[in-house]
């Protein structure tokens, strides 16, 4: 990519010729201020599941993305994208959910790598690969995807 499209698209602008949503460096702060909160929800359940109910890590991470899920939606639709949200929140949320269970698809997948393939069934283990690995993964996903496919109208 040369220079000055990077520069654009630094900027909040489209480089000429180019269909896909550009980075705008304010609103993918907002994004990651409000999924570091939704991180600590997501992080928070899962090991309060996974640790001290015992459930299994799988059930754990579903019910941890379900509750921060809804914590995100919250903070994207009124914060991070306030200016692109949609006039019809129900869809807009069924758009949101359903982009949020292609994200925690990725961090299962990366859980269950760990724990059930490779054999890593340490507390500590399912944290990285749910939390840090598949979390990670999953959060670019939802970035891009959001942008695309769910904030795209005019605050109502």
């Amino acid at each position: 990519m040369p220079l000055g499209n990077l520069i654009t698209l630094v900027r909040g602008r489209r480089p000429t010729g180019s269909g896909r949503p550009s980075l705008r460096l304010p609103e993918l702060a907002k994004f990651g201020s409000v999924g570091a909160l939704a991180y600590v929800v997501d992080l928070g359940v899962f090991n309060l599941f996974r640790v001290l109910v015992g459930t299994s890590p799988i059930i754990a991470k579903v019910i941890s993305v379900a509750v921060a899920t809804l914590v995100a939606w919250l903070g994207n639709r009124y914060w991070t994208f306030s200016t692109r949200r949609t006039a019809t929140g129900g869809k807009e949320f069924i758009q949101f959910a359903t982009i949020n269970v292609f994200g925690l698809l990725i961090g299962v997948a990366c859980l269950w790598v760990s724990h059930y393939l490779l054999g890593f069934t340490g507390v500590l283990a399912d944290n990285i690969s749910a939390n840090i690995i598949g979390l990670g993964l999953g959060t670019l996903f939802r970035y891009f995807g959001y942008r695309r496919w769910v904030f795209t109208g005019k605050a109502g």
